[in-house]
């Protein structure tokens, strides 16, 4: 087993380092019937096994795998505390992940049994009762400067390497201030939120001072996703839900969509921006 190079706050934890190409290199005809070469982002199935027991399979660009599951496992609320895993084995082979645990199966049961569908790019449902859950959380209410939006918007243009050469993925960054802490691109955005997830989770990162900037659109899973992280600012350069909102509103997210360039809306939390760019 190879062990992954990621300063581990979790010092038992065992864990592969089976990132994948974001993309492969093929043919096309076009138009004029004229060869092409281009590049396609990469989609390969993951199957999540937890102590033996298969929770589910996520669509994924593969390049963070091991970050992916902790982050869906901690996400969907199916384990709480990262000191109880012990493994987490990719195998593309068998297009698995195993996750060994030192947790009785019987106390993440319950958890399994509750399924909200939801419009989730890649994943579709939310474990066990995670908006009664939000419902205990609220994040701290911090101070956003309009500079610091556009810094951080054109500090993004440097990323976005995988959409930029194949498309078809969404990225997300989790930054402080205008610095981009961490930057993952995947085929489906929850899939990139979880990784980002699972990043801040085995580093024991607080989310008060971060904000975090997805291409996705803003909708409920999103925010509690976000919410659970403790981060208090979701910015996207896409649009919201109406449910969306409402988590927003409930749990004290700033949200704001639409941001591109020097523009964006406020939807919640416009009592937090400091107009310094007018």
């Amino acid at each position: 087993m190879t062990s992954c190079d990621l300063n581990l706050q979790a010092s038992k934890l065992r864990m592969s380092d089976a990132g994948l190409a974001s993309s492969a290199r093929v043919t096309a005809m076009d138009e004029k019937g004229q060869e092409r070469e281009l590049e396609l982002a990469g989609e390969r199935p993951l199957t999540l096994y937890l102590d033996r027991q298969e929770i589910v399979t996520l669509m994924t660009i593969g390049t963070q795998p091991e970050l992916l599951t902790l982050g869906y496992l901690k996400n969907q609320g199916i384990i709480e505390d990262i000191e109880t895993i012990e493994v987490v084995q990719v195998d593309w082979e068998t297009e698995a992940v195993a996750v060994v645990t030192s947790v009785n199966a019987e106390d993440y049961q319950e958890q399994l049994k509750h399924r909200t569908v939801t419009t989730g790019c890649g994943q579709g449902t939310v474990f066990g009762r995670l908006i009664d859950k939000l419902k205990k959380i609220r994040v701290p209410s911090v101070r956003l400067r309009q500079s610091t939006i556009y810094e951080l918007l054109k500090s993004l243009r440097d990323y976005n390497d995988v959409y930029k050469k194949a498309g078809a993925v969404h990225g997300c960054a989790l930054c402080t201030d205008s610095n981009i802490d961490f930057f993952v691109e995947d085929v489906g955005r929850h899939n990139a939120v979880d990784a980002i997830a699972g990043y801040m989770w085995i580093r024991d990162l607080p989310g008060a001072d971060k904000i975090f900037y997805t291409t996705g659109r803003l909708t409920s899973e999103m925010v509690i996703k976000v919410t659970q992280m403790g981060i208090p600012v979701l910015l996207s350069r896409s649009g919201a839900t109406q449910m969306g909102l409402d988590m927003a509103r409930q749990s004290g997210v700033t949200l704001i969509s639409r941001a591109k360039g020097r523009h964006f809306l406020i939807l919640n939390g416009a009592e937090n921006l400091v107009y310094d760019s007018l």
